[in-house]
């Protein structure tokens, strides 16, 4: 059985969940809906992560569906652009589409129009994730909308037992998104399942409040989960930093403040730069505050893989950049 560090150490992470085209308004600063021009690059949390992995000098494979269409298609190009590993990526016809979402590079009155109908991600199979070779990877990475709906759902913890089998540690982002979900009580249900089928779970203190029934219950709900040996739970609380459960440990990390442009994008690049961390060797509360620069920088610029920073660019900001804040 491989330990959760062991196997961040190997660097290779398989992931699973969506991938998606993002238009976001340019220039900067200008409203989607008075916008005359999108530029548009790979989105979708999931692959945003293998994204970040890469430019980060790590491994990544996304286990998806895309639409067999030009959309499905330019995400592919994007994730191979990137560095990302597609061979278990599967093109589908018919009805299901591959996610997009519009957006702008902006704070007030931000804009997010999100597509979904007939996603096609939720359509990954349990055929699908048995393809994978787990043995091949460190861990396995999800990211909550997976969950969201048959048959992804059962495909997803099907792929948690055969990495499980394997002897590989489970990531889970809980990444809880009310609109992909039939209902609140489902949703409360199954990620708390997830997550106690994980090994690394990182959610905020909204997303963890939502699982135990209430926001104030959310911090003694990670600490629940944290009990569990080998288990690492980050509670993350946006500008107020983080708390990080592990080993006997509570390691409390501030943030890192910048002038945003955008708030999308922050917690896939935070996961890609504290998994790229630990996989360098690095203490883990240096490993933890890599990745809150990293989810800096993205919120920094404009879209969300494009922004995600290569390890130069991470050096860069760590040493120009004042910080981190302590947390409150």
């Amino acid at each position: 059985m491989t330990g959760l560090m062991e196997g961040i150490r190997e660097n290779n992470f398989v992931v699973f969940g969506r991938a998606g085209m993002d238009m976001y308004a340019d220039p900067p600063g200008t409203a989607a809906d008075h916008a005359e021009s999108f530029r548009a690059d790979l989105g979708g949390s999931s692959a945003n992560i293998c994204a970040g992995l890469c430019k980060l000098g790590g491994r990544s494979a996304l286990v998806t569906s895309v639409s067999d269409d030009a959309v499905g298609r330019f995400c592919v190009n994007r994730l191979e652009h990137y560095g990302v590993d597609t061979r278990y990526i599967r093109a589908l016809g018919g009805e299901y589409r591959t996610s997009l979402a519009v957006y702008e590079s902006k704070i007030e009155d931000f804009q997010l129009v999100i597509y979904r109908n007939n996603a096609v991600d939720f359509q990954v199979t349990e055929d699908d994730v048995d393809r994978v070779d787990y043995a091949a990877y460190g861990a396995v990475i999800t990211a909550g909308t997976v969950f969201a709906a048959e048959p992804s759902r059962g495909a997803t913890f099907r792929a948690f037992d055969n990495m499980k089998a394997a002897g590989k540690p489970v990531i889970f982002d809980i990444d809880y998104r009310p609109y992909s979900w039939p209902s609140a009580e489902v949703a409360a249900d199954v990620l708390t399942r997830a997550g106690e089928a994980s090994d690394l779970i990182v959610g905020n203190d909204e997303e963890f409040g939502f699982m135990a029934g209430g926001i104030d219950k959310g911090l003694a709900k990670a600490q629940a989960l944290a009990e569990t040996a080998g288990r690492m739970v980050i509670y993350k609380m946006g500008e107020k930093g983080a708390v990080t459960f592990y080993d006997g440990q509570e390691i409390h990390t501030g943030i890192y403040p910048v002038t945003p442009v955008k708030p999308n994008g922050a917690g896939d690049s935070f996961i890609s730069g504290l998994l790229a961390g630990i996989a360098e060797g690095r203490e883990l509360r240096d490993a933890i505050l890599r990745g809150s620069a990293c989810a800096s920088i993205v919120v920094s610029q404009p879209g969300c893989a494009p922004s995600m920073p290569t390890t130069a660019q991470l050096d860069q900001f760590l040493a120009d950049h004042p910080g981190p804040v302590s947390a409150l």
